[in-house]
């Protein structure tokens, strides 16, 4: 690729992270090319269909989240990394509204652009979850995507309020819901009103 091609690829995908990041995924791909400073027509050379604007996009950050997940799988008891992995990707989801309206699904499949790459955020989710749940940390009944509907939710409540004690809350409240309070629990514990 020639170095002035590869130059304006470079502020697409600046210009479209920002964009979705503030804005998310609805921003039109003529609005991406004024703030790159080029053409629709270089946005179409580099990326043929916004899904694929989309995709180079998303697969930036799912590589970094990724590294996150095994991060905390190689640093921490199975256990904290869990729960810390899910306060990050409600973190990740609250800081940029594109990757939030992915993660629920609206207008982009996330866990199917990221599962043909090397990075496999299904996977690492999965893991963690597993690894967490084989430790008694999590609830063994808890399916992922029990998960991911939680971190979907934990979203919603932030973008109507945009309070970060109230996402941390949730993040709370969640997490509670998640662990495991006896051995093969699968139903809400009653209080010992004693």
């Amino acid at each position: 690729m020639r170095v002035d091609a590869e130059r304006n690829r470079k502020r697409v995908l600046k210009a479209a992270m920002e964009a979705f990041a503030n804005e998310g995924l609805s921003v039109p791909v003529a609005e991406i090319a004024r703030r790159a400073g080029v053409g629709t027509g270089t946005v179409s050379r580099h990326f043929p269909t916004k899904e694929s604007l989309y995709e180079a996009i998303v697969l930036e950050r799912v590589t970094e989240i990724v590294e996150r997940a095994t991060h905390l799988a190689a640093t921490r008891d199975p256990g904290a990394a869990f729960f810390d992995f899910f306060a990050y990707m409600v973190g990740q989801g609250a800081a940029n509204r594109g990757l939030a309206e992915a993660l629920s699904g609206d207008g982009f499949d996330i866990q199917t652009a990221a599962s043909g790459t090397e990075h496999d955020l299904d996977g690492v989710e999965r893991d963690l979850l597993m690894r967490a749940q084989q430790a008694g940390a999590v609830r063994p009944d808890v399916t992922i995507a029990d998960v991911k509907a939680l971190i979907v939710g934990c979203l919603a409540r932030e973008r109507h309020t945009l309070d970060p004690e109230a996402r941390e809350r949730m993040i709370a409240i969640a997490s509670a819901g998640l662990r495991a309070t006896a051995p093969h629990s699968t139903g809400p514990d009653v209080a010992d009103t004693r």
